[in-house]
């Protein structure tokens, strides 16, 4: 599949909407909060709900990707991300957006398990794919970010979710017109690859899924929480909310970058070799962000979400490399499940742990989590192991 083609194209752009919508509300509490008559902290547990469907979602979207067809799943995904931003845009108070946050979640757990297997599974070059979809998905978080508070503050917090709605909406449009549906579905087909043995998948899929965890909560920490981390730590940033957006938006921007490397490295290197440097120097770069203040803590942040925004494409190149096609929504599904099921509930914490503990704690215990991946990482089988295992066991599929 070209990168040029509508397809990609507008799968890309279903990552980048996916990730814009999902942290608007993040970019935007404080302006809503003000609104309101609230702290900020007491709007961050709402948004819960969101991301908690954003990860158990994917148990139902991956299953249904792979048995219904992931052409009209994305459909899907375009009209329900439209219509649910438009519905936040009408609620007045917590409550309500709090369960208009959890539809939305909803919506936007399809994208994860369904457009990316979609995406690579003709890709040639599968890593450079990802990098290239996770590069897309990570300028929605920045122009999330660099535009959230801007719009929010200029005409209405509203507008931040009706803007990305319509765009949404536009998309979903585009799609039945311009991508052609599958002749079958994902799980019809016949298989294309060797199954791994029942042990080599089992040790395989569990250092994924803690991975998957502990890199979820590391991404939603960071990206939810660096605009508060920002305002609180960097002198001006609280006086002037556009040079915070602009400051988040640079941040977003040069760490995106990271993935178009880390998808050349992929493609020509062990997933290993490369994952383990970038998770182990998340490390100290934590433990030296909750030690420092003003623009040492924003080049710190920019090294740091370099690192985070690399990690992120090995657990989809994990599952492209040990998976077939058949099944890799459902597996996604299930790890995306776990992943950011649990991780969701640290980012409802957000609010209240700042509150209590503050951000030099929770930058040490980030650390801390980053470390525990990395000992993870240490027990992932070499490649060469797994082609030794898979040669020596594995019959071809019929």
């Amino acid at each position: 599949m070209s990168h040029g083609s509508p397809t990609s194209i507008l799968l890309n752009i279903g990552h980048a909407m996916d990730h814009w919508i999902l942290v608007v509300f993040a970019y935007s509490w404080g302006v809503i909060a003000g609104v309101w008559g609230v702290s900020w902290t007491e709007l961050t547990p709402f948004n819960y709900g969101a991301l908690f469907m954003f990860g158990a979602g994917s148990l139902v979207s991956g299953r249904l990707g792979d048995l219904w067809g992931r052409w009209i799943m994305m459909v899907i995904f375009f009209a329900g991300m439209g219509i649910s931003a438009l519905v936040i845009a009408l609620c007045s108070n917590k409550w309500q957006i709090g369960a208009a946050l959890t539809l939305m979640g909803a919506f936007a757990s399809i994208y994860h398990p369904v457009g990316i297997p979609m995406l690579v599974q003709k890709a040639k070059n599968p890593g450079f794919t990802i990098g290239v979809n996770g590069l897309a998905g990570n300028m929605g978080i920045a122009i999330a970010a660099g535009v959230s508070v801007y719009i929010a503050q200029r005409f209405g917090w509203q507008m931040a979710f009706v803007i990305p709605g319509v765009i949404c909406l536009v998309c979903a449009v585009a799609f039945v017109v311009l991508v052609p549906r599958e002749e079958e579905a994902p799980a019809k087909r016949k298989a294309k690859m060797l199954d791994l043995p029942p042990s080599i998948m089992a040790r395989v899929f569990a250092i994924m899924t803690f991975t998957a965890v502990t890199g979820s909560i590391i991404f939603n920490f960071t990206t939810n929480g660096n605009g508060e981390l920002l305002r609180e730590r960097v002198k001006g940033a609280v006086q002037d909310p556009a040079e915070l957006a602009m400051m988040l938006f640079v941040i977003f921007s040069l760490a995106s970058l990271a993935q178009l490397v880390v998808g050349k490295l992929i493609d020509r290197y062990p997933l290993k070799n490369i994952y383990l440097p970038i998770v182990l120097l998340q490390v100290p770069l934590f433990l030296i962000a909750s030690q420092v203040t003003d623009w040492a803590l924003f080049a710190t942040a920019i090294c740091f979400m370099l690192l985070v925004f690399g990690a992120i494409p090995f657990t989809d190149a994990m599952i492209v490399r040990y998976i077939d096609d058949r099944m890799r929504s459902r597996v996604t599904g299930v790890r995306l499940a776990i992943g950011f099921g649990i991780s969701s509930v640290v980012v409802a914490l957000i609010g209240p742990a700042v509150k209590d503990a503050g951000f030099p704690i929770l930058l040490m215990l980030l650390a801390a989590v980053a470390f525990s991946s990395f000992l993870a990482l240490c027990l992932l089988p070499s490649e060469q192991d797994v082609h030794k295992a898979s040669s020596a066991s594995l019959k071809p599929a019929e």
